[in-house]
């Protein structure tokens, strides 16, 4: 069976579809053994499709369901859990924005792209995983990034991350994580049991004490760049 590097983690997935295959190739290595491993049954995909008010594709579902093993596995067993941003690297640190859908996230990361060149790598455009590894919290690019496909199999230790709102102007204030918890909730996935939900707490807390935290009100033009990058750079 195929094995994948995701998040600094071996895990053993056989895709059954082909476009499932082709997502998860960049992530391919040659480990014999394996941290995680990961079935998706077709009576799996059917039951999802099943539940689907929208239309989705037998590939679509698998897709989906690899994911949310992965990162129910990871929360429960390796110090990790899913994000819902954009998320970029400049000089080997990270910078995550995170936002409802619609609100603008990919379209503000393309203006660092466009405002530092090649200074930028993209992680990832929309379902990173950010882990605790080695003492320090890392994101991870993974194979699902969203409408843009945009982003690496690349990690980099988390500088800051920004609550990212459309305004008139742009500013980019501290905050704590109580002002800000209901979105930093939306933007992962919530465990149904206890355990696993005392322990994203945990971790959440541990994440955003190590980290700048700001709230960026953001027009969608270049000079928000610049307010976002000083405001976690300013000595």
């Amino acid at each position: 069976m195929p094995i994948y590097k995701i998040a600094d983690l071996y895990i053993s997935i056989n895709p059954l579809y082909k476009q499932t295959q082709k997502r998860l190739l960049p992530y391919l290595c040659d480990n014999d053994s394996f941290d995680l491993e990961v079935n998706i049954a077709d009576s799996e995909i059917s039951q999802y499709i099943s539940k689907c008010s929208d239309f989705c594709s037998p590939e679509g579902a698998e897709s989906v369901l690899i994911l949310t093993s992965i990162c129910n596995n990871v929360l429960s067993l390796f110090d990790g859990f899913f994000f819902h941003s954009s998320s970029l690297m400049i000089d080997g640190e990270a910078y995550v924005f995170t936002a409802l859908s619609g609100t603008g996230k990919s379209t503000h990361t393309s203006l660092w792209r466009e405002y530092f060149g090649d200074r930028v790598t993209m992680i990832n455009d929309d379902k990173p995983i950010i882990r605790k590894h080695n003492g320090k919290f890392c994101i991870y690019g993974t194979p699902w990034m969203g409408k843009s496909d945009i982003g690496n199999n690349v990690k980099a230790p988390v500088k800051a991350v920004y609550i990212l709102e459309r305004g008139k102007e742009n500013r980019a204030e501290r905050v704590k994580t109580g002002e800000v918890f209901r979105q930093i909730l939306e933007a992962t996935l919530v465990p149904s049991d206890r355990e696993n939900m005392s322990k994203l707490l945990v971790l959440l807390d541990e994440f955003f004490s190590s980290v700048q935290l700001f709230r960026l009100s953001c027009t969608m033009d270049i000079e928000a760049v610049k307010t976002a990058y000083e405001a976690s750079n300013t000595i």
